[in-house]
């Protein structure tokens, strides 16, 4: 079990939780094209446990669920493919095309992915006491799950330099990639809230060794 919040908050004031007494969860987030993902799998190599928020998004509304009956509700049984599951381009349609319509989506599923990350972390403490953690989610603060984890790891990259990256990443024009991030919250936002905040606008080798420097002082943080 984990323990109460106002010992996980004397725990916080003094910089960690002790890995032998219970483990420590990272909340990862960053804008687009900010390494998160990169981030997350050099952390995955170095023993942390992984969750992927996006990968949980997808199967949030998965035939069936909960969720899927809330999301057919509010968008219609059109959004229905022949499968049994929602079409997410024919769900994407009226999502957009509706100026209320992301909120209405995302106040359906956030909770639900909310509550899958939840169970995945308990069921990671629970098999191995001494994990780290990693949340990676790059909604992690809009959609306000804070609580759970313990501390917050940002990634941040330049406006400028994301928006190149993701363009030669996705095939994608400049004005979309801007569209995007103006949509999502700003670095400033973001790094307001982080304990760790990681630089990724050099090249990767130095984003590597920012990590392993925040990696090296955690492990010293809760020794």
């Amino acid at each position: 079990m984990r323990k109460s919040l106002s010992a996980i908050h004397n725990a916080r004031i003094r910089g960690c939780r002790p890995f032998g007494e219970i483990s420590l969860i990272i909340g990862l987030t960053g804008g687009i094209a900010s390494g998160k993902s990169t981030v997350a799998q050099a952390l995955k190599t170095r023993g942390a446990f992984v969750i992927d928020a996006d990968k949980l998004g997808h199967q949030a509304y998965a035939k069936g669920s909960d969720a899927f009956h809330k999301v057919v509700a509010q968008f219609g049984e059109d959004i229905v493919s022949d499968d049994g599951e929602i079409d997410r381009r024919a769900l994407g349609a009226k999502v957009f095309a509706d100026g209320g319509g992301l909120k209405q989506l995302t106040d359906i599923v956030w909770p639900a992915i909310h509550d899958m990350a939840a169970k995945q972390i308990q069921q990671s403490l629970t098999a191995a006491p001494e994990t780290v953690v990693v949340l990676e989610a790059a909604v992690l603060i809009e959609a306000g799950w804070q609580q759970l984890v313990d501390e917050i790891w940002v990634t941040t990259v330049e406006p400028a330099v994301a928006i190149e990256r993701a363009s030669a990443r996705d095939g994608v024009d400049a004005a979309s990639i801007q569209a995007r991030i103006d949509a999502q919250i700003s670095n400033a936002e973001r790094t307001a809230a982080a304990t760790v905040i990681i630089d990724n606008s050099a090249d990767a080798s130095q984003l590597m060794q920012q990590l392993e420097t925040h990696w090296q002082n955690l492990q010293e943080r809760c020794s």
